[in-house]
């Protein structure tokens, strides 16, 4: 999300406080340059903010870590399902960005296909959309040492905590991707690249006119059954009821994917998924905590 714009206004002179002949005569308007009114002078200043927040939003906030805008304008404008956003990266995740980005991280630029064998040294990979701050994540890559986390996230501050934690927890079967997940699976991932999908806690878009921009939907499961491996598990959790019970539906009715529950139901949490910060506080206020695991066909 783009930060609001705050002009700011001009300090008032000798003039504003006197005022003169001009500011006494009905109708008249007082210059504040030559040929300028006040409401061109603002409309200027207007467009100077305009100007100076839309650079910054294209350049990256820590040079040689994570691109500001990856995919630029070279990929079309469409309903998205997160909405990305500043907030304040501490001096360890700044460190750990600048440390380790080249290393471990990559930008979703669409501009070419990713050799996962490479990258994760030939293990299994699967693709988690949505970290938030890492800390699950970090703990089941140390879990689960021979399998590769491609784990995507638009929050730099999550980054940058997300490496910090693999770094310091001594694994490397992590890889940090900044970007849309959509423009990944759909322009730099082979078919049948990924061995699972993961997506945790996804912003459940609680108002109506908004579950378009919900991530799973029939469109997007028809993009990650392509990529996926035949008997990849697709697992999604959410504490969100309306959602859960839209990812089961979906998941349900789509014939690439089958559910690992013979009712058809929902399923324990696995082993495998820590317990979450986030779950943690949405158990804290009553909520239900829904798993939704199926394969791919």
């Amino acid at each position: 999300m783009s930060e609001p714009l705050n002009p700011t206004p001009e300090t008032p002179g000798p003039a504003a406080e006197t005022p003169g002949p001009a500011a006494e005569t009905p109708g008249a308007t007082p210059e504040t340059g030559p040929g300028a009114t006040p409401d061109a002078d603002a409309a200027e200043r207007r467009a100077a903010s305009f100007e100076r927040q839309r650079r910054l939003r294209q350049e990256p906030r820590f040079p040689g870590g994570p691109a500001a805008d990856p995919a630029g304008s070279h990929h079309e404008r469409r309903i998205r399902s997160f909405q990305p956003r500043r907030s304040r990266v501490t001096a360890g995740q700044e460190d750990a960005l600048q440390r380790l980005w080249p290393k471990w991280g990559l930008d979703i630029d669409g501009k070419g296909v990713l050799d996962l064998p490479t990258l994760f040294d030939g293990l299994p990979v699967v693709l988690e959309i949505g970290f938030g701050m890492g800390e699950a994540t970090a703990q089941m890559a140390a879990d689960d040492p021979g399998t590769g986390i491609l784990a995507v996230d638009v929050h730099t501050p999550g980054q940058g905590n997300l490496l910090g934690l693999a770094d310091r927890a001594g694994v490397s079967n992590v890889r940090v991707a900044n970007g849309d997940a959509i423009i990944l699976l759909r322009e730099m991932l082979e078919p049948a690249a990924l061995d699972g999908l993961r997506v945790y806690f996804p912003d459940p878009w609680p108002k109506k006119r908004h579950h378009k921009r919900r991530l799973i939907q029939p469109e997007f499961l028809d993009l990650v059954a392509r990529r996926l491996k035949p008997g990849a598990l697709v697992h999604c959790a959410t504490d969100w009821e309306p959602y859960a019970e839209q990812m089961l539906e979906v998941l349900t009715a789509h014939p690439l994917f089958e559910n690992t529950q013979a009712d058809g139901g929902y399923a324990p949490r696995p082993a495998f998924r820590p317990l979450t910060r986030f779950e943690g506080q949405g158990l804290d206020k009553g909520h239900v905590v829904h798993d939704v695991l199926f394969t791919r066909r």
